[in-house]
């Protein structure tokens, strides 16, 4: 389990794409020390196990599955990554509760200045429009956010300068894609009500 409060951002240092799944690893500035192998590490919001560490950068396979469902699929080396350690029994919940299981991409249709932050219009497809309401909670690559209002399968978030400094979703376009998580209570509460 993650917050959805990006601690560091990572760089795609190396790719190796020789076998059927990927085999990538993130340099960073992470202290690596406390984290495990086998421990979970959120990567842009895509829950990665950590199999190796070396230095300052760790190694994570990535199955097909989740190369064809989420953004990871068009990382190059030098790529920017948001990083979140997992969770541990008394930490602050200082986001909301993400599990780092993207449910699908979402597409920046517009990025405004508004004051300081940025007004950020997302597309999501029509079966994740059910999870976004108004002042509930998303993940967008990892980043733990309030949506300000809904208009059919757009939504509408701001970003704050922290944020937009802090994380890769300062560098993003038009157009872009992020991993999108709905908010845990969502889903199982459109589960409950026979929505899925």
């Amino acid at each position: 389990m993650f917050t959805g409060i990006i601690t560091h951002v990572g760089t795609i240092d190396h790719i190796d794409k020789s076998g059927g799944d990927w085999r990538i690893f993130i340099q960073s500035k992470l202290d690596l020390k406390p984290i495990a192998i086998g421990a979970s590490v959120a990567c842009s919001g895509c829950c990665l196990t950590v199999i190796k560490k070396e230095n300052d950068r760790m190694a994570f396979d990535v199955s097909g599955e989740t190369l064809s469902k989420t953004i990871i699929g068009s990382w190059q080396e030098g790529s920017k990554v948001n990083l979140e350690t997992s969770m541990k029994i008394g930490d602050e919940i200082g986001g909301h509760i993400v599990s780092g299981h993207v449910d699908g991409l979402a597409t920046i249709e517009s990025i405004t200045p508004e004051g300081d932050s940025h007004r950020l219009k997302i597309r999501v497809p029509d079966a994740l429009s059910l999870f976004v309401a108004p002042k509930g909670s998303v993940s967008l690559d990892g980043i733990s956010l309030t949506v300000n209002e809904v208009e059919g399968s757009v939504f509408g978030i701001n970003i704050i300068p922290h944020t937009w400094i802090q994380t890769t979703i300062g560098e993003k376009k038009v157009g872009d894609k992020l991993n999108m998580e709905a908010d845990m209570l969502a889903r199982y509460v459109a589960r409950q009500l026979g929505k899925l």
